[in-house]
């Protein structure tokens, strides 16, 4: 008499699936009660910080010049008016500010998703001898405050003739190193294998980069947009250094003219916040239409 052999029986596609077994809720204790209530507390504390400021900004910019400066602080106005936002559209050139500022933000944003990328590429990629120094060059610049730059480039514009003009201001911001670094560290997290094949196709380093893998950089792509459209659109110390005529004023060197009283007299509280507050509108709208994808920055790779 030969032994039967048991075997376990495979599950059939169509058979249901047994209930997964419910998760127990772990009860916090009255210590982890308190700790998170605490953390919550100083979360809140510090959203407040950041933003009763802009707060007070907005309330602000609908007062009257004699109720801003009575009472600054205080965040709803005894009397709304937007004569502020007349002020900034009648005698302020406000408009011709957001244009210059407007058109070198998309020159300066649109310029360096292209050389930091190609940049990034080529050291991260390209096999050239000094590519490790020129990567620890890039490092290195990291840790220079911008501020010390600000001379050497309002001598190098001059010495070129760049000096009050809008090559001047768009053509030393093309390209950062913290750019690079972001490009070049996404660049690195993709295999060797997507390359080899348009290589055994006969394909050269630029259209390989161009067609096969810079689309598939978008996340690292948008997150240099965003970082570059915010770094420009906020961008002073450059354009001081850069720039001398009203004309090529833009909107935070022209909101600088208006708080140190130079197209007016008074404290003029009303105007400088009304115009602060709208030339944070575009990048906080931008802010929040992309955060998601300033935080997936490596999606792409593990795709990949």
């Amino acid at each position: 008499m030969t032994a039967v052999e048991h075997r376990p029986v495979p599950a059939s596609a169509d058979a249901p699936t047994p209930p997964k077994p419910m998760k127990r809720k772990k009860k916090l204790g009255g210590r982890a009660r308190s700790g998170m209530l605490l953390g919550y507390l100083i979360l809140i504390g510090l959203a407040l910080i950041y933003i009763y400021p802009f707060i007070i900004s907005i309330s602000a910019s609908f007062k009257t010049d004699a109720e801003a400066t009575q009472n600054p602080l205080g965040l709803v106005p005894e009397t709304i008016t937007f004569a502020a936002y007349e002020r900034l559209f009648g005698d302020v050139p406000f408009p011709l500010w957001a244009g210059n500022t407007m058109l070198v933000t998309v020159v300066v944003t649109l310029g360096r998703v292209f050389f930091d990328s190609l940049a990034g590429y080529a050291l991260s990629r390209l096999r050239f001898r000094g590519r490790t120094v020129i990567f620890v060059a890039f490092i290195a610049i990291l840790s220079v405050p911008g501020v010390v730059l600000l001379i050497p480039r309002f001598l190098i514009l001059q010495q070129l003739g760049l000096y009050d003009t809008y090559g001047g201001m768009i053509i030393p911001l093309l390209s950062t190193a913290a750019g690079v670094f972001i490009m070049k560290q996404f660049f690195d997290s993709l295999p060797d294998s997507i390359e080899e094949a348009a290589r055994i196709d006969g394909a050269g380093p630029f259209r390989i980069f161009w067609t096969i893998v810079l689309p598939m950089a978008t996340p690292a792509l948008v997150t240099l947009f965003i970082l570059s459209f915010q770094g420009s659109w906020n961008e002073l110390g450059h354009f001081i250094v850069s720039r001398q005529s009203p004309e090529l004023n833009t909107l935070t060197t022209g909101v600088a003219s208006l708080v140190s009283g130079q197209l007016g007299s008074g404290n003029q509280f009303p105007l400088q916040l009304a115009a602060a507050v709208l030339m944070t509108i575009p990048v906080a709208v931008l802010f929040f239409i992309f955060q998601r994808r300033i935080m997936n920055t490596t999606e792409g790779a593990e795709k990949g």
